[in-house]
């Protein structure tokens, strides 16, 4: 299916697709590019890649298949970078997990969204970062959204389809906005009340006896914060519109909860608890805990 692979950002999530098109037997050669050397090196030895540079323009020469895992602030560069240097018949796809800002840097770069575009972002990932944390099984049963333009090649599409399709994943196409409207609740507020509870609890005074002694629960919900900063920060400005809207609704929710332990309203708690109960059963229980993430 792919003759010549190139993958910008040979970390967890691009050396993850390479590791499963590789064990599906699915793509002849992988050129990996990055600005670490050591992670590369180290990313050739595991073999994960055939052979790596760190020119984006050198990487993408002769490649069929592009897949761009930069950080969404490196996006743009990545983007001039390779300007210029891609084979008419090259597909680009990425896994940004803000499409709008992706399809924006592109327009801005090539002056129109290149037909053989085809944004992605798959729905998986760990606390983890780095070409050692990739495994070939990050996609499997996974969903990926793929949100096509109007003027995005179907060929390109379908090639991008199937691709991750050879990983084990469920591709799904979405409205591009929608997309964005969907993660900033889904996965992005999330990140954010991981983040903001344990900065939070560092910064008070008797923050080493607080994390001594927090429990599972605290521990399970908070393991997200320990994903990377930078990246972090680019989703949170790439997607600051949407996910600015949930921030607001979920601090609603909270001052509701605070007004009700305040007045002692054991009768509203219990009505919220129970509607989220009977929330996540219906829509979550059952499912692989991937899917629910």
């Amino acid at each position: 299916m792919i003759a010549r692979l190139a993958i910008i950002g040979v970390g967890l999530i691009g050396g993850s697709l390479a590791r499963a098109l590789r064990h599906a037997g699915v793509v002849d050669k992988i050129i990996g590019c990055g600005r670490s050397v050591a992670n590369l090196e180290r990313a050739l030895e595991l073999g994960v890649i055939d052979c790596f540079t760190q020119d984006p323009a050198r990487a993408v020469r002769d490649a069929d298949m592009i897949f761009l895992a930069v950080p969404l602030g490196a996006m743009r560069d990545t983007f001039t970078a390779i300007k210029g240097r891609l084979r008419d018949e090259a597909v680009i796809t990425d896994g940004g997990s803000v499409k709008g800002s992706v399809v924006a840097d592109a327009r801005a770069v090539f002056g129109q969204v290149p037909a053989r575009l085809v944004p992605g972002h798959p729905i998986a990932g760990t606390e983890h970062s780095g070409v050692e944390a990739s495994f070939p099984e990050l996609y499997r049963d996974r969903r990926v959204i793929l949100t096509p333009l109007s003027e995005t090649d179907p060929d390109a599409l379908d090639r991008v389809t199937r691709l991750w399709q050879h990983c084990g994943a469920q591709v799904t196409h979405m409205d591009l906005a929608h997309h964005d409207r969907i993660l900033a609740a889904t996965s992005h507020l999330p990140h954010m009340l991981a983040f903001g509870l344990v900065d939070a609890l560092a910064r008070r005074q008797e923050s080493d006896e607080l994390f001594r002694y927090a429990a599972g629960g605290f521990w399970d919900f908070t393991r997200i914060a320990s994903s990377d900063p930078v990246m972090w920060r680019d989703i949170c400005l790439a997607n600051r519109e949407p996910l600015g809207e949930m921030l607001q609704c979920f601090g609603d929710e909270m001052r509701t909860f605070a007004t009700s332990i305040r007045c002692g309203d054991g009768d509203r708690l219990r009505e919220i608890f129970q509607r989220a109960k009977t929330a996540r059963d219906s829509y979550l229980d059952g499912l692989p805990p991937h899917q629910g993430h």
